[in-house]
This record gives structure tokens, C-alpha cells and sequence, in this order.
């Protein structure tokens, strides 16, 4: 940021009989950071500039040489060509200070009313709501790059795990939708949270409102926000919208960081199931073989870093007193780094995704390892009119004879497995192969190709819809 001018007063000085000094400056200063809220602060002045003619507490002569200076003031920092200053301290009064120099006292009446309190309240709300707009644009990229994927991969065979052991087999299509429910999750919090986030506070000024005859209903819907905020002293000091947004983000994050997880065991030659395209990949400064998946490594350890915002900000408001105070400068930089790091990954999942390449007959053998059918073996047994506890004993002995013999349920002879149950056929070996696992599980949620095509085809009207409404 540059410091030119650094004799200007602060806006607020008349009060004090010295100088702040330069430490203090630099220690309470936010525009390193809060002048990317510009575009945002630009918006909600002229709102409340047009409320203010509107109720003639200003002339409509300032409001014109106050939309004048505002545009001007917006390009100069479309084309960088805005000189931000620090001893002007944040985005507030830089952009004030550089409209009352442009248009006179017209730029010193726009505050009338208000106060940085509600709003730089305002402009982080308006800041955020954009950025959620964008932020479910992106989940909906990511649904759709699963939906692709479990689509193409619905009949390939993989084995379920519990407590990272076979358990039974699943399509790769089914696993796949598992993180598209956590991300339909995602969305429906990020677009509740949204209505939170959409209210207005501006027009509560400092704490208790304003004695100006403002129309703080005006000003809700020209910049299209949902309702006010109906407490002033709510209203100036309220971070509970960010700590809300910062934990949707978490969750989202954590999400990503289980998949991450699990395509750095997959890539691993251990397993060998899935092999990730070059570009999200680097190789190794002494070990030219390593192909390292640090894109997800990286996604898993930025979780804990968007972990550590939402408690940071549940800190920094645990122990405020109403109404505002300096604390609340604090919100900023986690909020930000927050919504920089959720976009960021977002776009790179939704691009690494449709890249995955899949080893299937590695998934197959896998599958046919740990005995995964043995359920089946179960259940066919319980169809026969066994009671299930029976069942269950009779094929963990089953298991441990194959185990002895060192195969799969699947290769026992009919004899060998019919001393286990005389209940057992011929027609068991279907049962115990992997496709008649996957087809026997045909309902809503279950791992058959077919009810992997519907749950797809189910999430691709589910965002065709939220699309529309969004």
C-alpha cells in the first residue's frame, strides 16, 4: 500500500491535542487488508446518498456531484491508479477523504447519518453475499464433475470399507456420491446462511440509530438485501453471519479434505485404484520416480487452516461487550483468507476431478480380497429361513476355513460350504460373485449400477433446479 501524504489528519482528529503516533498507525491500520471491500463500500454509499436525497437530509445537487465523484473514485480502483494512504487507516476514509477532494463538502454530507460502525457492518455483508453467490456457482462445478464421474464408473466394482478393512463391495460410481450428498449439504447451509448474511445493518450509525428521518427500507431494497437488522446495537456489533459463513466453509473443507485423504491412498501403488492427471502432481528433488499428490496433501492441511479461522473468530467474540468495538478489525483477515482459500479450492477439485483416471481391474481384485461378500453369503442364508445370528456364525466359520485354505468364499467348493449350512446350493456362487453383490442392492441408496444412474440423474435435476433459482 502506498503512504504518500503522510501529514493528512484522520477524519476524526479534532478531538485529540496530539498525533497518533507512527507505531500506533501502522498496529490499528486495516487498509492493508479492507481495501478490497471497496467496490462494496462504493455500493452501499451511494445507496444510502440516494436515501438521503430521496428524504431531502442532502440536496439532489449533492447526490449528483456524489455519484459523479463515486464513479471516479471506482475507476481509479478498477485500473489501480487509487492511491490508498495509511494514515487514513481503512477503506472507509481513504475513500472519503479522496471524494471530498474531488466534489467539496457535497463528498463531507454523504456520512450524514452513519457511522464506520454499520458501515463497514454493511460492506462486509455485501462482500460476503457476493462471495457465496460465486462460492455455490463453483459447488455446483464440483457436484457436476462427480456426477461425470460416478456416471462413467457406475458398474465399476470396488471394495466398502469400515475401519479402512474390506467390507463389502460397492460400485465406485456410489462412493463418488457420497461427496456429492455432503457437497448438496454444503449448499443448502451455504445458501441459509446466505439469508442471515442478507440483512441490512446500516442506518443503526454508531449504536442507537440516527435522529435523520433515514428510510433504512429504501436503502434494503435498492441494494437488494433481504430485511434490516432490528436492534441497532445488534446490528453495528453482529459477527455472527462470518463465524456462520466460516463454519459452512469448514464443513465444506473438511468434506474435501476426506476426499483428499482418499485419493492419496488410491494413487498410493499399495492400492493402486486411481492415478491423478500430471499437472496436480510433482516429482521429488532426489527421488526421480516419486509422483506426489500434493494438490491433495495441500487440501487437506489448508482444512486446518480455515479450522483455525472459524476459531479464531468464535474467540474474538467471545468476550465483547455491545456495541462495536476495535476487536471486530480483527474479523477481516481470517474472513478473507477464509473465502480466498474456498474458492481456490473449489475451482481446483472441480478441475482435478474430470482428470482422475481409474485403475479398474486394481478396484476388482481388491474387491475380492477380505471376504467382502460374506454378508451376501449371510443374507442368502437368512432368505432360506435361518434366523441372522444363526447365519452370521455359520458363515464366520465358513470364512475362517477359506482363510485356512488361503481363497475367497467364492472358490470353496459347494461341499466345503455346505458343512457349514445345508441350507447352501448351487446357486450361491451368483450371490457371492461381485456383480450380484452390487445388482442384489437395488433401492434408493444402494450401491446397484441402476440406482447409481438415478441418484445421478436425480443430481443432475437438483441442480438444474438450483441453478434456475439461484
Amino acid at each position: 500500500m502506498s503512504d504518500s501524504s503522510p501529514n493528512l489528519s484522520q477524519l476524526w482528529s479534532g478531538r485529540f491535542s496530539e498525533p497518533v503516533s507512527e507505531r500506533v498507525k501502522r498496529y490499528t491500520a486495516s487498509i492493508g487488508f479492507d481495501y478490497r471491500l471497496a467496490e462494496f463500500d462504493i455500493q452501499g454509499s451511494l445507496a444510502h446518498a440516494h436515501m438521503l436525497a430521496h428524504q431531502a437530509i442532502i440536496s439532489a445537487a449533492d447526490f449528483t456531484d456524489i455519484e459523479r465523484g463515486m464513479a471516479e473514485i471506482l475507476e481509479e480502483i478498477r485500473t489501480g491508479k487509487f492511491v490508498w494512504k495509511l494514515d487514513l487507516e481503512d477503506v472507509h476514509l481513504n475513500i472519503e477523504k479522496a471524494l471530498t477532494e474531488k466534489i467539496g463538502d457535497a463528498g463531507k454530507r454523504l456520512h450524514t447519518g452513519r457511522s464506520r460502525n454499520d458501515q463497514v457492518a454493511t460492506d462486509i455483508r455485501l462482500y460476503l453475499r457476493h462471495n457465496i453467490d460465486g462460492l455455490l456457482q463453483l459447488i455446483r462445478q464440483v457436484q457436476t464433475a462427480l456426477l461425470d464421474l460416478a456416471d462413467t464408473h457406475a458398474e465399476v466394482v470396488m471394495p466398502g470399507f469400515t475401519h479402512l478393512q474390506v467390507a463389502q463391495p460397492v460400485s465406485f460410481g456410489h462412493h463418488l456420491l457420497a461427496y456429492f450428498e455432503m457437497l448438496k449439504r454444503d449448499a443448502e447451509r451455504m445458501r441459509d446462511c446466505r439469508s442471515r448474511v442478507n440483512r441490512l445493518p446500516l442506518g443503526a450509525a454508531a449504536l442507537a440509530g440516527t435522529s435523520f428521518p433515514i428510510d433504512r427500507e429504501m436503502v434494503a431494497r435498492n441494494l437488494d438485501f433481504d430485511s434490516v437488522c432490528e436492534n441497532s446495537l445488534d446490528a453495528v456489533s453482529d459477527r455472527d453471519f462470518a463465524i456462520e459463513f466460516t463454519a459452512c466453509a469448514s464443513l465444506i473443507m473438511t468434506h474435501f479434505s476426506r476426499l483428499a485423504e482418499e485419493l492419496i491412498v488410491w494413487m498410493s501403488p499399495r492400492f493402486g485404484f486411481i492415478d491423478l492427471a500430471d499437472r496436480f502432481c510433482t516429482g521429488s528433488s532426489i527421488m526421480p520416480q516419486k509422483k506426489n499428490p500434493d494438490v491433495p496433501e495441500l487440501i487437506r492441511g489448508k482444512t486446518g487452516r480455515i479450522n483455525g479461522h472459524l476459531v479464531a473468530l468464535l474467540t474474538l467474540m467471545k468476550g465483547q461487550p455491545l456495541a462495536y468495538n476495535k476487536d471486530n478489525q480483527e474479523d477481516k483477515e481470517p474472513l478473507f483468507d477464509t473465502v480466498d482459500t474456498l474458492i481456490d479450492t473449489l475451482a481446483i477439485v472441480a478441475e482435478m476431478l474430470p482428470g482422475i483416471r481409474v485403475n479398474v481391474d486394481a478396484m476388482r481384485d481388491a474387491a475380492l480380497q477380505g471376504h467382502a461378500t460374506a454378508t451376501d453369503l449371510a443374507d442368502y442364508l437368512v432368505k432360506k429361513g435361518i434366523a441372522f445370528r444363526d447365519a452370521h456364525e455359520a458363515v464366520a466359520q465358513a470364512v475362517r476355513h477359506a482363510e485356512t485354505l488361503d481363497c475367497d468364499l467364492a472358490d470353496l467348493p459347494l461341499a466345503d460350504l455346505q458343512r457349514f449350512s445345508s441350507f447352501i446350493d448351487s446357486d450361491i456362487y451368483s450371490v457371492l460373485s461381485l456383480t450380484g453383490s452390487l445388482n442384489s442392492r437395488n433401492h434408493i441408496g444402494g450401491t446397484a449400477p441402476a440406482q447409481v444412474r438415478a441418484a445421478v440423474a436425480r443430481g443432475r435435476l437438483a441442480i438444474a433446479c438450483n441453478t434456475e433459482t439461484n
